[in-house]
């Protein structure tokens, strides 16, 4: 498939199939992800992988409640996904980085000192390429807030401290019928009052 197309078709899917994803095709997702760009070539994105009912229950038991769910039926299709992938990232690898001879000069081994938190903006970058990688592959992908339970979800999988999920890909086979989302429907603005050549 050629990047425009992927750009193209990917959508955020809100329900999916029983149909687990293939180990071979999760392991190239991954791969393809981790080479998103990194600031100072830190390396400072991870991925804490979830498969399979078991271990996707975790996230959803940490992350929402059962009124939640009453009051979401529309979202029911979303634990279905046989994958939920956290892209985990933090200020540790990058200030290791910016502090070596190379980098040191920048100051930005402080964490005061980084006007835009570059780990974030890396992990952004990797869950992108996941997205567009999961439409190459048939598969469908949707990106979700983690609004309550963090810390609760981290402790529980053992992720270290100064480390944080940019949010979760609920990632897998599409459900044969997807409900279109509310915000799917809004009209949105035209491309030419987005784009601003020269100023504002």
């Amino acid at each position: 498939m050629e990047l425009s197309d992927a750009v193209r078709n990917r959508r955020m899917v809100r329900a999916f199939s029983d149909r687990p994803v293939p180990a071979e095709l999760l392991d190239d997702v991954l791969a393809q992800a981790l080479s998103a760009p990194t600031a100072g070539n830190s390396h400072g994105v991870d991925f804490v992988v979830l498969r399979g009912a078991r271990e996707t229950a975790m996230f959803w038991q940490a992350t929402t409640t059962e009124d939640w769910w009453q009051r979401n039926p529309r979202r029911a299709g979303m634990r279905s996904a046989p994958v939920v992938l956290l892209p985990v990232s933090g200020p540790p690898p990058y200030l290791a980085r910016y502090a070596l001879e190379d980098k040191a000069r920048s100051g930005l081994d402080r964490l005061e000192a980084w006007p835009i938190p570059f780990w974030f903006t890396d992990a952004a970058f990797a869950t992108m390429i996941v997205l567009l990688r999961a439409v190459d592959a048939g598969l469908g992908a949707a990106f979700v807030g983690i609004f309550r339970g963090e810390s609760s979800l981290l402790s529980s999988l053992g992720v270290p401290d100064g480390l944080r999920p940019l949010g979760a890909v609920l990632l897998g086979y599409p459900a044969p019928h997807q409900a279109p989302s509310a915000s799917g429907l809004l009209p949105g603005r035209r491309r030419g009052e987005r784009i601003h050549f020269g100023s504002w």
